[in-house]
Order: C-alpha cells, then sequence, then structure tokens
C-alpha cells in the first residue's frame, strides 16, 4: 500500500499537465466551438521556449522569472496567431475542418519545434520546490503537491471568471446563441479570442512547470492532449471542475498502472513490462466517458449553418482511370530506382486515404484508426506467412479480413458515436493499439517482423523480382503494377460506390442521420457497411506496405503519422477519389516529398511544416480541398461554354426553338444538380 500511494502521489504531476490541457480544451470549445487537438502542442512550444531561455540556446541565459514570462509570451502568440490565421476565417465551416485546422496547427508546431530545437529530448530545469514531505509515512517530492493545487485554483479562478464577470456572461451568450449576442452588442470573434488566449496561457503554464516530471520532447507534450481529452468528454466539454479533477485522476490511475505492470505477478512482454497500458486505461475511460455522458457534444448556436465539403458525382470512370494507369506503369519502368520507390510508396498512400474518402468523405464519420488498422493488417501478414506458412494471396486476404473485422467491432461500438466524438475516441484507440499492440513483442514489437515476397504461380512478384526497370536497380517494377493494379481497382471501386444506392445511402446519412432514418435509410447497418469497406481498403495497403519494405515496423503505424495522413487527404480533397491521388503524391517518403528532398534538399521535418501550413492555408481557401477546387473551376468552364453556346443561338424564332431551349437549360440544370452534395 505504500507503494501504491507512493505512485499515486507521483502521477499528480502528470495529472496536474492533463488537466491543465483538459481545461484549455474545454475553455476554447466553450469559447469558439473548437476541439483544440494542438493544445498540448502549445504546451510543448512553450516548455521549449523555457528551456532554451534558460540554459542559453539562444547565446544568452534568463533568469527563471524573465525566462517563464518569455515562455508565456511564448503561448500567448501561439494563441494569437491561432486565432486570427485559423479559428477566425474558419468559424462558419464544418467540425470536421475545424478538427483539421486544429491538426494544421498541431503538425506546424511539432515541425518547427524539431526544425529550431532538434530531435533529442531536453531535460528543462524546475522552478517548484525540490523538497520532500512525508505522509502516511510515504516520502513524496512536495513538487507534485504544488502543482495538483495550481491546477485546482486555476479551475477555481476560471469557473469563478465563467460564473461571476461579464466576460463569462458573453462566452456563455456566444455559445447559446450567436446570432442573439451580435444583436446584444457582443462580438463572437472577441469572445473566441479571449478564449483562445487563456486556453493557451493554461497550457503554456502548465507545460512549463510539470516539463521536468514528463520529459521536454516533440512526442510527449503534445500526445498529453489524448488523456485530456478523455477528461472533457467526461467534463461534457463544459465542467471546468469536472475537466480539472478528471485529468488528474487520470494521471494518478496511469502511475498505479504503471507500478502494477512492474510487479512479479503481472504478465509481462518478453520479460519486460507490458507496454501500452496507459493508453488502453484512457481509451477504456473515453468508452466509459461517452457510455455516462452520451454520444454528442453541447450544440451550439452557431450563426452560420455548417456544411461538409461537397461530394461531386463522378462523371467519367474507365478513361482516366485507364490513362492514369498507363502513365504510371510507364514510369514504373522508366523511372530510376528512387523514384519509382517514390512512387510505389505513393500508391500505398492513395490506398489509405482512398479508405478515408469512404469512412468520412461518403459517411462523415472521422476515423482516426484507418493507420492502425493498415498496421494491424501488416502485422497479421507476416504471423500468417512466417509463423503459418500461408502462402500469397491467401495470407493477404487473410490479414484483410482480420483487420476489417477489427474495423466493423470499432464501427459497431461506435454506433452511438459520430462526428468529432467519434475522432476524438479513434485516436485514443489508435494511441493505444500502437503502444499496447504495435510495441508488443508478441505481435509486433519496435525490431519490427520480417514478410516474405509475395510469388503466385512461382513468380516473384516482389521488389527484388528479376525485371528492374531500364536501370536494373531494385525495386522492381514487378512490385509497382502489383500495388498499381490494386491502386486501380480499389479507386475505380470507391469512385463507382458514390453512383450506387448505398453510395446515396452513405451521402444521406453524411447530411443528417435522424433524417436518412425518417426517411427510410438504416443508418446503423450504412454505418457498419462504411466501416467495413474502409477498414478493407486501409488493410490492403497495410499488406502493400510489408511487401513493399518486406517487414513491418510499428514506427510507420504511430497516431502523428495517422494524424498528418488525414491533413494530406483533407488537402488533396477528402471526399473524391483524385483527392487521395494528391494526398498519395504528397504523403511521408512519396513522390514529391522524395523530389523536393533530392532537388531542393527539403528532408522530412521541412515536409511535416509543409504539409501542416498547407493544411491550414488549403482549409482557408479551398474547404474542398485541391481536387474539389479543380472540380469547381471545371464545373464552371463548362457552365460559361453553355452559356456563351445559348447566348448564340439567339432568342427563339418559332414554336420548335422554343422547345429547345429549355431542353438545353434543363440538361445544365440536371448536370449541375450532380455537383450538389446531398
Amino acid at each position: 500500500m505504500e507503494q501504491i500511494l507512493l505512485f499515486a502521489v507521483l502521477g499528480l504531476g502528470q495529472g496536474a499537465l492533463i488537466a491543465g490541457i483538459a481545461l484549455g480544451v474545454v475553455v476554447t470549445y466553450r469559447g469558439s466551438g473548437i476541439i483544440n487537438l494542438s493544445t498540448g502542442a502549445v504546451a510543448m512550444a512553450s516548455a521549449y521556449a523555457f528551456w532554451a531561455l534558460t540554459t542559453g540556446f539562444f547565446g544568452f541565459t534568463l533568469p527563471v522569472g524573465p525566462a517563464l514570462a518569455g515562455a508565456l509570451a511564448v503561448a500567448l502568440a501561439v494563441g494569437v496567431l491561432t486565432e486570427v490565421a485559423v479559428f477566425k476565417p474558419l468559424r462558419t465551416v464544418s467540425p470536421l475542418a475545424k478538427l483539421a485546422a486544429s491538426l494544421g496547427i498541431l503538425l506546424t508546431l511539432q515541425a518547427t519545434v524539431l526544425l529550431v530545437f532538434g530531435v533529442q529530448p531536453q531535460q528543462a530545469p524546475s522552478i517548484l520546490p525540490a523538497d520532500t514531505v512525508t505522509i502516511l509515512g510515504v516520502t513524496t517530492p512536495s513538487d507534485r503537491f504544488v502543482l495538483a493545487g495550481l491546477v485546482v485554483v486555476i479551475a477555481l479562478v476560471l469557473g469563478a471568471l465563467y460564473r461571476w464577470s461579464r466576460f463569462g456572461l458573453a462566452t456563455r451568450a456566444a455559445s447559446e446563441n450567436e446570432q442573439a449576442a451580435l444583436l446584444a452588442g457582443l462580438s463572437p470573434n472577441s469572445v473566441s479570442m479571449a478564449n483562445t488566449l487563456l486556453a493557451a496561457l493554461v497550457a503554456g503554464l502548465l507545460g512549463v512547470l510539470a516539463a521536468p516530471i514528463v520529459q521536454v520532447d516533440s512526442m510527449t507534450l503534445p500526445l498529453q492532449v489524448v488523456p485530456a481529452l478523455a477528461a472533457a468528454l467526461f467534463a461534457g466539454f463544459t465542467s471546468l471542475w469536472i475537466a480539472c479533477t478528471t485529468g488528474i485522476l487520470i494521471g494518478v490511475l496511469q502511475s498505479i498502472v504503471y507500478y502494477l505492470s512492474t510487479q512479479s505477478w503481472f504478465p509481462t512482454d518478453d520479460g519486460n513490462a507490458m507496454p501500452g497500458l496507459q493508453q488502453l486505461l484512457v481509451f477504456a475511460l473515453m468508452v466509459v466517458a461517452l457510455y455516462v455522458r452520451g454520444a454528442g457534444l453541447p450544440r451550439r448556436g452557431e450563426l452560420v449553418e455548417k456544411r461538409l465539403p461537397a461530394v461531386p458525382l463522378p462523371e467519367r470512370l474507365l478513361r482516366p482511370a485507364l490513362m492514369a494507369a498507363t502513365v504510371a506503369a510507364a514510369a514504373l519502368i522508366v523511372l530510376p530506382f528512387d523514384f519509382r520507390q517514390a512512387l510505389t510508396n505513393s500508391m500505398i498512400g492513395m490506398v489509405i486515404v482512398l479508405s478515408y474518402v469512404v469512412i468520412t468523405g461518403y459517411v462523415g464519420q472521422i476515423s482516426v484508426m484507418q493507420l492502425a488498422l493498415s498496421g494491424t493488417a501488416g502485422f497479421v501478414l507476416s504471423h500468417l506467412s512466417v509463423g503459418l506458412g500461408i502462402p500469397f494471396p491467401f495470407s493477404a486476404l487473410g490479414a484483410m479480413v482480420l483487420a476489417t473485422l477489427l474495423g466493423v467491432a470499432a464501427g459497431v461500438s461506435a454506433l452511438r458515436v459520430r462526428g468529432v466524438s467519434l475522432a476524438v475516441v479513434t485516436l485514443a484507440a489508435a494511441l493505444a493499439m500502437e503502444q499496447a499492440l504495435f510495441n508488443n513483442t508478441s505481435f509486433g514489437g519496435t525490431a519490427g517482423v520480417s514478410v516474405p515476397p509475395p510469388r503466385l504461380f512461382g513468380n516473384d512478384l516482389g521488389p527484388k523480382a528479376d525485371f528492374r526497370g531500364l536501370d536494373g536497380n531494385e525495386p522492381s517494377p514487378m512490385f509497382g503494377f502489383l500495388v498499381l493494379a490494386v491502386t486501380v481497382a480499389l479507386g475505380l471501386y470507391v469512385a463507382h460506390l458514390r453512383r450506387t444506392g448505398l453510395g446515396r445511402r452513405m451521402l444521406a446519412v453524411r447530411s443528417n442521420e435522424r433524417a436518412a432514418a425518417a426517411a427510410g435509410v438504416d443508418v446503423r447497418a450504412v454505418k457498419i457497411a462504411a466501416f467495413a469497406i474502409s477498414s478493407f481498403i486501409a488493410s490492403a495497403a497495410g499488406t502493400l506496405y510489408g511487401y513493399n519494405f518486406g517487414s513491418v515496423s510499428a514506427a510507420r503505424f504511430t497516431a502523428l503519422a495517422a494524424l498528418g495522413l488525414i491533413g494530406f487527404a483533407y488537402i488533396g480533397g477528402i471526399t473524391m477519389v483524385s483527392g487521395a491521388v494528391i494526398a498519395g503524391l504528397m504523403s511521408t517518403e512519396a513522390l514529391l516529398p522524395h523530389a523536393l528532398d533530392k532537388w531542393f534538399g527539403i528532408k522530412g521535418t521541412w515536409a511535416l511544416l509543409f504539409g501542416g501550413v498547407s493544411l491550414i492555408v488549403t482549409l482557408i481557401a479551398n474547404p474542398d480541398g485541391i481536387a474539389g477546387a479543380a472540380h469547381r473551376r471545371r464545373t464552371a468552364k463548362r457552365a460559361k461554354r453553355a452559356d456563351r453556346a445559348a447566348a448564340a443561338t439567339g432568342p427563339p424564332t418559332d414554336s420548335a426553338s422554343a422547345v429547345g431551349s429549355p431542353q438545353i437549360h434543363l440538361g445544365r440544370t440536371a448536370a449541375d444538380a450532380k455537383e450538389v452534395a446531398p
């Protein structure tokens, strides 16, 4: 019991950080209606700034007080830029776009920190008391109590501010009815700015104070937003006191779970403590929170009705697919080996993004699990091929079926959850799968597992096949042809799905679930079908990845990588197959990043920064993505040509022409109607 008490007290430090980030998430949502995934990244930026100012990183050293002020100034600057450059221009867009915008901020902050401070973790100096206290015979550091007490005080002050001040009244008014708030002389933009700055200040302060406990790096602090989201779910994204209390308790429970996992009686993983138990705990708590609090977020009285990106009806399928396949096949033969590999990586990225087109673009369900399902299929492929000796293609199909079943199980459990709530839960699920499943040596492990090359009727279809292209180097174009065939087939299927009755029912569910159910659509069946289709597509990408590199590693299926992939999907156009093609070309180790690296020396971190900034710019300038903007331009050009043709014919002079003119007009109207999302 003494050890449990000790670890419970030690968990107060991380719990205070989680509670502080949770307070920031709740404050931001109350002020602007945005679930800000970058709140943990703000804490990271402030912690790095404090470390740099106190250690002479910039060539000078500041005392603790001025350094703390400088770190908080960094947090406020990030808050101002976030509100002015991102949140304010996107006030009238869909919750999906707002969530993607906060993701763009997270990626931008992470890339900036990596470029400025490097990849090595840093140990920040502590400004809290270093003495100890003894409670019930257990000696513990006093800074944990100070941190927890400080977070409680912050929650009480914020609660009093929102309850009894004019600012709190204005925040509640803007949240409940923006139009009425405007008529009363309140500015929703000013309210949102003030709340964003408050959230940044709280997150930055806790990031600095808790950094010596959790370590300063570009991975740990940003991902603290996941347990903070669990606390915010319990709070219904409204109650500051519940968010604070739950955040502290989550940190305490995580510390106790870690202690229990180190005991001799606890199951081990190759002699070591079981990985990922803290992440599994957070995921379980999120499920409990959704059961207790309900599936939906508190409704807000926005001034403008939100709209999801349009889903245009594909007009042609076979001819563009054949042209693209011909160009890609020729490129696989002609291109040098490195660009051939990058093109193969691009096509695998396209396949993963196609799964987002189905689940998010067609049905509006924001799932972050797609990359984790790909990783699951890759690891299962290794076990089936190496462990059981099942040959290709049966091993690949078996891995895809098992991963699809896992995706369907997630879909069944998420039937009561939709929209941004589903994104929060699946983010926790993806992190739990990464830490508890992929890092477990019995399933995967950090060193990775091998995957034998695909062989069909004795012919090697893998990257080391005999045919090596014009340059005679690996990878072989044979594997590229296999990936190309899978990519084209799945792309045609997803595009055709938009034309089918199931596709129309998916769009009806995306538009309004209650209206779809009233019209006779089985919403549950549509959701399960969408999860099954998208999971199957994502698992296909996982098997291709395993064959591509000859192994499967957990490092390529992280939760942050999944968030980055969603960003690329939104940049390309998350509702269109052509958007998946664009996103695949921009994804990690794909054709565009490789070309930028080889020709201009722009490496991975710069590509991450480019992706974050591009996501934000795309959301503001082209909410439908690059492919959507291109489609609108083509539609506008066709409409102009039709108008000029109609004007050239002149006014009708007889009954026959009078009948013909409306036919032209009605034809244009029907064509235009195809472009309108249901």
